[in-house]
C-alpha cells in the first residue's frame, strides 16, 4: 500500500488554508481580536440586541464558546448586556462605542486579509470556491 497524497485530502487542504487564514489574520486583521470574536461584534453591528443564544446562532457557536466571546468582549469594553424591557428573563447584547469603533475599523482589514487569502485566484474562482465552502459548511451542519 502506498502513502496517500494528502495534497488530495479535503480535510488535510482545509487545514493548511485554515492555517494560512489565521497567519493572515494576524498580519492583517488583529493579533487580539480573534476571528470568532470579530464575528460577534460583526453581528451585533448588523444587528443589534441580539441575546447571546441568538447571536451565537448568528456566528454558528456552541453555547459554551459563546458565553467566552462574550465574557471576553465584554471585558474588554466592547459589549454590554441588559435586561430586556420586554421580556425580563433575556438578556440582550449590543454594542458599545468603543465596540462600534473597534468593527468599522476591522471590517475593512477582514477585506484585506480575504484579498491576500484568495489572491491568486481569478473572480470566477472566487465565487466557485464561496459556492463549495457554502456547500460544504450547509452540509455538514448539526442541526
Amino acid at each position: 500500500m502506498q502513502p496517500e497524497d494528502l495534497m488530495r485530502h479535503p480535510g488535510h487542504l482545509l487545514r493548511r488554508a485554515l492555517q494560512a487564514m489565521n497567519q493572515l489574520w494576524d498580519e492583517e486583521v488583529s493579533r487580539t481580536i480573534t476571528s470568532p470574536q470579530f464575528a460577534a461584534l460583526n453581528a451585533l453591528y448588523g444587528e443589534p440586541g441580539l441575546d447571546q443564544r441568538t447571536l451565537g446562532q448568528r456566528v454558528s457557536l456552541d453555547r459554551s464558546t459563546m458565553a467566552e466571546v462574550v465574557s471576553r468582549l465584554a471585558a474588554r469594553g466592547l459589549i454590554r448586556s441588559e435586561r430586556d424591557a420586554r421580556d425580563g428573563r433575556r438578556k440582550v447584547i449590543g454594542l458599545t462605542p468603543k465596540g462600534v469603533s473597534t468593527v468599522r475599523q476591522l471590517i475593512p482589514r477582514t477585506h484585506a486579509m480575504t484579498e491576500r487569502l484568495v489572491g491568486p485566484l481569478d473572480a470566477k474562482q472566487r465565487d466557485e470556491l464561496l459556492c463549495l465552502l457554502t456547500s460544504v459548511v450547509r452540509a455538514n451542519e448539526r442541526r
